[in-house]
């Protein structure tokens, strides 16, 4: 058991972890499994994580190889493990070596079921490993009578939905490159990506529920469809009504998922292209809020073999587990979570909002389906504190072994939250990384203690260092977080960047030949990790370096407070800072108000994460995968515009913060 529980009137102390796993549970996991393995393929004692995290930085030519061998990849691997090592970018993994990402997902296991999906309390199915299969045979056959083949783009413009695993899996079983975007996005959103990346085929839905109402789509695609010329089929997919046909045949290019899939409907064989490890798999997207969308394209062998390292041996998962991650398919962590059928785990899809059911809907399907991990946004962490609904009184979360949270930096008073409110005998995994990486640089490890308010290690095979201003590695102190030799799942490039230029200039400008993420971050005494925001975010009043998450851990104590934001503004040739604040419902901002909040983040932090100004807004803008976006909302304090308002969720939200009286004086 853990060695502390959490009762209600429990008062946290920080001199202990919040969880220490059991030692007869840790030896049992994967972790301790592949260290054992690692004893034999090193010939080194390895006696401690940090021993075997060295060993993965020191020996990627042993690490890697053996990474593959002992997670299952299917696939010919070669002999060459890495090419041009000194080289960032530009080094080379497993030149020699084959494999089929679609594959070794589909691959035969003990566990039957694939997927179960929820559409908030509205639609429920579940799809067998065997069903999938089939499907997925069905699907690329008829992308293939279309005449895609390998390299061209498939795009998805779909809920997480069953059928977005589905077109995912067929689409790079023949070597097709799949692209997607969740249908919240708008009309130019939509185009600012597919755009970019020309797909030969779009699959869509009719629509889709959010919160309870049905949000159709044909007037949005009636508008897409003569934008992208490149398209050359649109597959529709239903969703809030069963028949598609009629709706599909007034579209340009248009069949139903069933008519297309239809003439292929014996095909049960999947003709696996066996292509090299660097092949184009996904074409992902950054947000998007400085400007176009940049094209980031991730290889197959990098992507799996990165992700079957993070579920197997970060997160402990297995053949028997029930894996969700609440997330739309715009957001990497769909990406992330469609890999755990490599490791024969069940999927447990959820499309909506997770506040449907008076906010109990994702704990129900937890219960319901027995999840063993749970994977959310740090956002709803924080807005589950604010109900007041406490989990562990009304479920039986029995079977969960690992709650994971990403998105935004998970705040000190969430882990005491999780710990009293959901379950006390959970590995809580803060884990962070980002499109970029289509993973993580920093994560959970099942046989290491939780700290408050940390995230548990740096990921095995991952150089992770935090750089001062001058370029030195430092510890205890707060710095950008780096990564200093090449790793499997770094990008083959960005789309129409033929040179790299693109490339060189989001990573590797700051620091040559040096990963530079855009995290403000520091390394703790326990070797663990706290992100306290983005660096381009990062606050500098008075030539002091201030991360924003220090700030909104303060004042999101408050139970006034739903959600705030701070920016820098230049003011008087210095910097000064002003803090934006969403209320509770019914509550005012007054100047009572204010004292509390600037009290509370005096104490908490220092005097100088004290704002000038404290202002009331309607709502936080964000991205559609739930981030808040402090640059926007300094372009508009400042009179600038903002770039590409189609990235955002609510860019109504912005209208708030201009011209702002209380910002001139």
């Amino acid at each position: 058991m853990n060695d502390r529980s959490h009762d209600d009137d429990t008062v946290p102390t920080f001199d202990r972890p919040l969880w220490t796993p059991d030692p007869v549970r840790a030896t049992a996991t994967r972790m301790a499994a592949f260290t054992a393995y690692a004893r034999q393929v090193s010939g080194r004692a390895l006696a401690s994580y940090a021993d075997l995290h060295a060993w993965s930085i020191d020996a990627p030519e042993q690490f890697w190889p053996a990474v593959w061998n002992f997670c299952g990849v299917r696939g010919e691997r070669g002999e060459r493990v890495l090419i041009d090592p000194q080289r960032m970018p530009g080094a080379h993994w497993f030149p020699d070596a084959r494999l089929n990402f679609a594959e070794n997902l589909l691959r035969d296991c003990d566990n039957p079921e694939a997927l179960v999906f929820w559409g908030e309390d509205r639609v429920k199915r579940r799809l067998s490993r065997l069903e999938l299969r089939r499907q997925v045979a069905q699907f690329a056959a008829a992308l293939k009578e279309t005449g895609i083949g390998a390299g061209d783009r498939v795009a998805a413009y779909l809920p997480n939905l069953p059928e977005t695993i589905v077109a995912m899996l067929a689409t790079v079983s023949i070597g097709a490159v799949f692209t997607s975007a969740s249908p919240d996005f708008g009309v130019q959103g939509v185009l600012d990506r597919f755009g970019q990346t020309e797909p030969k085929v779009l699959i869509t839905c009719d629509g889709y529920w959010y919160n309870g109402k049905a949000i159709d789509l044909q007037s949005k695609l009636a508008e897409l469809m003569p934008q992208l010329p490149s398209v050359q089929r649109l597959i529709l997919v239903p969703y809030l009504d069963d028949d598609t046909d009629a709706l599909a045949a007034n579209l340009p290019k248009g069949v139903s998922f069933a008519r297309f899939i239809a003439p292929h409907a014996a095909a049960t064989a999947i003709e696996f292209a066996p292509l090299p490890f660097e092949h184009p798999l996904y074409i992902m997207y950054s947000s998007g809020t400085t400007g176009i969308p940049k094209c980031i394209v991730h290889g197959a062998g990098g992507t799996l073999l990165q992700h079957l390292k993070e579920h197997q041996l970060h997160s402990d998962l297995r053949e028997e587990d029930r894996f969700f991650y609440f997330t739309t398919c715009g957001w990497m962590m769909w990406n992330w979570l469609a890999s755990g059928l490599a490791s024969g785990a069940t999927l447990l899809l959820y499309d909506g909002s997770p506040f449907v059911a008076r906010g109990r809907i994702l704990w129900n399907y937890a219960q319901a389906e027995r999840m063993s991990h749970f994977g959310t946004s740090a956002k709803y962490l924080d807005a589950l504190a604010k109900t007041g609904l406490k989990p562990r009184r009304d479920y039986d979360l029995s079977p969960l072994r690992a709650i994971l949270s990403t998105g935004s930096p998970l705040v000190p008073e969430r882990f005491d939250s999780v710990y009293a409110d959901i379950k006390p005998d959970v590995q809580l995994a803060s884990i962070s990384g980002g499109t970029d990486i289509v993973s993580c640089f920093v994560l959970g490890n099942p046989t290491l203690p939780v700290w408050r308010g940390e995230i548990q290690c740096k990921g095995l095979g991952l150089a992770v260092e935090v750089w001062d201003d001058q370029g030195q590695s430092v510890r205890k102190r707060k710095g950008e977080l780096v990564c200093t030799r090449p790793f499997p799942c770094m990008p083959i490039g960005f789309w129409n960047d033929p040179h790299g230029k693109k490339y060189q200039a989001a990573y590797f400008e700051r620091f040559p030949g040096v990963w530079h993420h855009g995290d403000f971050c520091e390394i703790t005494g326990h070797d663990g990790l706290i992100i306290h925001g983005r660096s381009d975010a990062t606050l500098n009043p008075g030539g002091v370096r201030i991360g924003t998450a220090e700030i909104y851990r303060q004042v999101e104590k408050l139970p006034e407070v739903a959600e705030s934001l701070v920016i820098g503004q230049d003011w008087e040739a210095d910097v000064r800072l002003v803090l934006f604040v969403k209320l509770q419902e019914g509550v005012d901002l007054d100047g009572t108000l204010v004292a509390r909040i600037k009290r509370t983040i005096r104490e908490g932090a220092t005097p100088r994460h004290v704002p000038a100004k404290v202002l009331q807004v309607a709502d936080i803008p964000r991205t559609r995968s739930g981030k808040i976006v402090e640059l926007a909302v300094r372009n508009v304090v400042h009179g600038q515009p903002v770039r590409n308002i189609e990235a955002l969720a609510n860019p109504e939200a912005l209208a708030s913060f201009a011209d702002r009286s209380e910002l001139r004086e």
